[in-house]
């Protein structure tokens, strides 16, 4: 459930928006946020002088064990393995579409449905915005069961692009001439390792981004013509042919830069937040026996705690840098409809950017007045993601 005052409570932001918004950013990229596992300090030196007791062995990378990354596509089944992962990554893309496909409704500023007007905890009125169920339901009076899935297409042509294209950038770069992240390595050798690994990862989530961008721009077009009831991207070869003969080739990388932005910030932040973390904030000395310290006779118990947190270190970290990186999304994907012909990229649903910066400053200026004077005439793009673009006022600021 969405709110239009910007008195109402922070979790009540857009309920598609708020919800879909940063966890839609983080689910495109969580495959190559995965590429770094950073490790902890040694172990106290107590444990060196004991032979029996050996140093628990560093855990394989998470890149190794992610599909999008692909270690499990390495070896003699590696065609049947990325034809495994491109299957999965379908059946995801398939059911998470509908939830992508209201969410960018709504940053184009589509509100079919006039809000309600309600009260916050506080006892203030609010005018609260469909939920992202009630605006599937809309839909799917308008277009049916199958209209929930408009421009689904493109979208799986470019998630298995995506795939094969990494796929085939391990085979030429292989892997396996990084180093890994262990336990055994001091501070600046595993710092030196994270960075060499988060390097390896934005090459390929670049490459890959750059190649399946043009259908990326095919399948939000055709989203959007649900605005206008248009029909002029209506399959994915006669889309490129309009794209190609209206704004030439470079009509297919619209919005590629801010993309590739919020791609890089996310893999830098994710990984060297999640490395920090584990190395100089999770303590090895602590462990899940009644002291709470580790000891001789039972080694093993001193690091089950610290492996347990540094396994969900990654996760949190994904979760929190793509609500920052929100922003670059949001960007890239107006741009990508903007000013192509259709009634979603033109006024008085948008105004015509000249480039994504343009389209960066103006979201800005808005945020920041509607931050502090609410107008009821004020544009529901800005509405709904005005609690998520907080975010890019204060990098700005």
């Amino acid at each position: 459930m969405g709110a239009s005052d910007p008195e109402v409570a922070s979790w009540a932001p857009g309920g598609a928006a708020g919800m879909a918004g940063a966890g839609a950013g983080a689910g495109a990229r969580g495959g190559a946020a995965a590429g770094v596992e950073a490790r902890a300090r040694d172990p106290p030196p107590a444990h060196r002088a004991h032979p029996r007791h050996p140093r628990p062995a560093a855990q394989p990378s998470a890149r190794r064990m992610d599909g999008a990354s692909g270690g499990l596509g390495s070896g003699d089944n590696a065609p049947t393995t990325e034809a495994l992962f491109v299957a999965l990554g379908a059946g995801v893309t398939a059911l998470s579409h509908p939830l992508l496909y209201v969410k960018l409704l709504i940053q184009v500023g589509h509100e079919p449905m006039p809000p309600t007007i309600g009260t916050n905890v506080l006892g203030r009125k609010v005018l609260y915005l469909p939920s992202f169920f009630t605006y599937a339901k809309y839909i799917v009076q308008v277009d049916g069961k199958i209209g929930l899935f408009r421009g689904l297409s493109p979208r799986l042509m470019s998630n298995a692009l995506s795939t094969v294209t990494r796929g085939s950038m391990k085979k030429v770069f292989p892997p396996d001439e990084i180093e890994q992240v262990s336990n055994k390595d001091d501070m600046k050798t595993s710092l030196r390792k994270v960075v060499k690994e988060t390097s390896y990862e934005m090459m390929m989530q670049c490459v890959s981004r750059m190649l399946a961008h043009p259908l990326h721009v095919i399948s939000m077009r055709c989203m959007v013509q649900f605005v206008g009831r248009e029909a002029k991207y209506s399959g994915v070869l006669s889309s490129i042919g309009k794209i190609f003969k209206e704004e030439g080739l470079l009509g297919f990388f619209v919005g590629l830069i801010p993309h590739l932005l919020g791609d890089v910030v996310f893999l830098w932040g994710c990984n060297l937040l999640a490395h920090f973390i584990n190395a100089y904030l999770v303590d090895d000395s602590v462990s899940d026996t009644p002291g709470g310290l580790g000891n001789d006779q039972n080694p093993g118990s001193q690091f089950s705690q610290a492996l347990a947190i540094r396994s969900y270190t990654k996760f949190v970290m994904g979760i929190a840098v793509s609500m920052l990186t929100y922003p670059f999304l949001l960007v890239g994907d107006l741009m990508a409809v903007n000013n192509c012909g259709l009634q979603a990229g033109l006024p008085p649903y948008s105004p015509v950017f000249k480039s994504w910066i343009h389209c960066w400053k103006y979201l800005s200026v808005q945020v920041s007045m509607h931050s502090r004077e609410f107008s009821p005439h004020f544009s529901t793009t800005l509405i709904r993601e005005k609690r998520v673009l907080y975010t890019l006022h204060y990098m700005e600021s």
